[in-house]
């Protein structure tokens, strides 16, 4: 079983800025294939940022040039760095592993809400 928890989300205004983190436990995130979702209310689930095993990461149209992520090896941990935050991203994020290129995702963190106000 992997634990993911995620921390650092919150409030900001239009244009600011925030960064999410989720800390893998049982597994290391070299291990991992990690991945960032978003569910806005009354809108499906939806794909923001994934980073792999040869660490390239791939992000949704909607958050390119604006998100970054990142893998921290020593603390196990990744990162998701948001700028220029807009009210569409508003949404609870959620953290994501798969233990290989081919699965989906089958280890999710509990969520955390972000919420940028205009």
């Amino acid at each position: 079983q992997v634990q993911l928890v995620e921390s650092g989300g919150g409030s900001v205004q239009a244009g600011g800025s925030l960064r999410l983190s989720c800390t893998a436990s049982e597994r290391t995130v070299n291990s991992l294939g990690m991945g960032w979702f978003r569910q806005a209310p009354g809108k499906e689930r939806e794909f923001v940022a994934g980073i792999g095993w040869r660490n390239n990461p791939d992000y949704a149209d909607s958050v390119k040039g604006r998100f970054t992520m990142s893998r921290d090896s020593a603390r196990n941990t990744v990162y998701l760095q948001m700028n220029s935050l807009k009210p569409d991203d508003t949404a609870v994020y959620y953290c994501a592993a798969k233990t290989s290129p081919i699965s989906s995702y089958n280890y999710w963190g509990q969520g955390i809400q972000v919420t940028v106000s205009s």
